[in-house]
């Protein structure tokens, strides 16, 4: 923590808690004789009472929480000041701070909350179901506890979001990778439920008695958006579930759609399990045109979890001349596992509406195949099929492993944007930054910027994203996922180290 903030009064953070209380049960424990003026108005306030505008919503039924739910509380460490960063880098965390800047009716507390959050006067923060609370400081050494309310979904709304995860192994597989795709937010808003929070759904509640978004809730928020960028069970714990639960939930459902795939069929609908030869439907069709038409369908194929396992093609059979057997086997396997994603997608209830992603050209295709991890020789010829030497092909490799398709543009292409995208980007940095800190020196050719005395570059791409760069020996190496904010994708490139 800066030395500006100091301690307050009657208490100090240590090691990212507050010393005159401590968390038990969800809530503060303080000392009734403290002078502190936050402590003495906010740290004894009941759950569900504030002296801001906000109150816990929700009541049993539709509209009310899910459940219930003791004890389901994480507590975090307070952050370390963030000069020189923003807030947030993933587009959900960006999503956070947007509903934030749409609900706060008075900017500049905002503004002051960020400079609060830049500094680290934001204690600990505990997150629990329907409500986030920190103790945060003023320059003037007074701390308050301040709250952040979000409603929690109710138990239908949790049953459509968990019913529609449970049915797309690819949903499952990024919430495990920490990761909350477009889709899935999209898809589960196609439910009915909607997981990001939107304009006037965070409601404040402080300890100084302000009725909308004070600097000290506005702090807590962008707080929170650094970690809901590490973790977006936070957002879900928020919504009222936690980690271990929900994904145990998961599993149950997931176990329950793979022993009861026909559950969901119409009635008298034939499941048959093999295909139905188009030569038959076509003889048939003309005894079937009194009764209805031809024959049903098919059912789809169920969902496969993982793909099979590779063949071992080498045996005790030496192969034909040219045949280069490890590579070949190496093929089965990446062939078993784009089968097993075209179906995934194939099933999922978006698929109907999205457009098909554009082909990969050849090289495109080599680089994918590259990510995979072949052996050295098979590896060794791909880089000399792209042109490549080794070193190359592992830089073409970041770069779709950071963006696919749209990451290798980014490294190979240099292209002028349009003046005004190159102005929009040039305001969105400046606003970014406070008045305090030193804001970077650009200098731009073409579509790639680089910061004058530093090894961080920003590429903009033809998927209207940032993408930040770092040079690394020599070369410049992706150094993160992309962003719509070059100030985020600037605050990566200028940040990160390890590439």
């Amino acid at each position: 923590m800066s030395a500006a903030y100091g301690s307050a009064r009657s208490g100090a953070y240590e090691d990212g808690a507050y010393a005159s209380g401590a968390y038990e049960d969800g809530a503060y424990e303080v000392d009734e004789n403290t002078e502190n003026r936050g402590e003495h108005r906010g740290m004894g306030q009941d759950r569900g009472q504030g002296t801001g505008r906000g109150t816990a919503r929700g009541s049993d039924g539709e509209g009310g929480p899910a459940r219930e739910k003791r004890g389901a509380e994480r507590t975090f460490a307070a952050l370390p000041p963030a000069r020189g960063r923003g807030f947030a880098r993933t587009w959900w965390g960006h999503a956070w701070l947007q509903a934030l800047e749409d609900t706060a009716l008075d900017g500049t507390q905002v503004k002051l909350g960020r400079r609060h959050a830049r500094a680290g006067a934001v204690g600990a923060v505990s997150v629990r179901p329907g409500r986030i609370t920190a103790v945060v400081q003023d320059r003037d050494r007074t701390a308050y506890r301040s709250d952040v309310l979000l409603q929690e979904l109710s138990a239908t709304e949790w049953d459509r979001f968990l019913d529609m995860v449970a049915d797309q192994a690819g949903h499952i597989a990024a919430l495990l990778d920490r990761d909350m795709p477009p889709h899935l937010v999209e898809d589960a808003a196609a439910a009915g439920v909607e997981l990001l929070p939107g304009i006037g759904d965070l409601e404040p509640e402080c300890a100084c008695e302000a009725w909308d978004h004070c600097a000290h809730t506005s702090a807590l928020c962008y707080q929170l958006a650094r970690l809901l960028d590490e973790d977006p069970f936070v957002l879900l714990l928020l919504r009222g579930r936690g980690e271990r639960e929900l994904l145990e939930d998961l599993q149950a459902r997931s176990a329950a759609h793979a022993q009861a795939p026909e559950a969901d069929a119409p009635a008298g609908a034939a499941r048959p399990l093999a295909g139905v030869p188009a030569t038959e439907v076509y003889a048939a069709a003309g005894t079937h045109v009194a009764t209805g038409g031809a024959p049903p369908l098919p059912a789809p194929p169920p969902l496969v979890d993982e793909p099979g396992t590779a063949p071992a093609l080498g045996g005790g059979t030496a192969p034909a001349p040219g045949v280069d057997v490890a590579a070949l086997e190496f093929l089965i396997a990446d062939t078993a596992a784009r089968a097993q994603r075209l179906l995934a997608d194939a099933l999922s209830p978006r698929h109907a509406d999205a457009p098909p992603p554009p082909p990969l050209t050849c090289e495109q295709d080599a680089v994918r195949l590259a990510a995979a991890r072949p052996d050295p020789a098979a590896a060794g010829r791909l880089a000399a099929g792209t042109g490549r030497d080794s070193r190359g092909l592992a830089l073409a490799v970041q770069a779709w492993e950071q963006g696919g398709a749209a990451g290798l543009a980014a490294l190979e292409e240099e292209w002028t944007p349009q003046p005004e995208i190159m102005a929009r980007a040039t305001a969105q940095l400046a606003a970014a930054w406070e008045e305090e800190d030193p804001r970077p020196r650009l200098r731009a050719t073409g579509n790639r910027w680089t910061v004058v005395g530093q090894d961080a570059q920003l590429r903009y791409g033809r998927d209207g994203r940032w993408w930040p760069y770092r040079r690394h020996r020599g070369r410049w190496v992706p150094a993160g996922p992309s962003s719509l904010d070059p100030a985020s994708a600037l605050a990566t490139a200028v940040t990160v180290t390890d590439v």
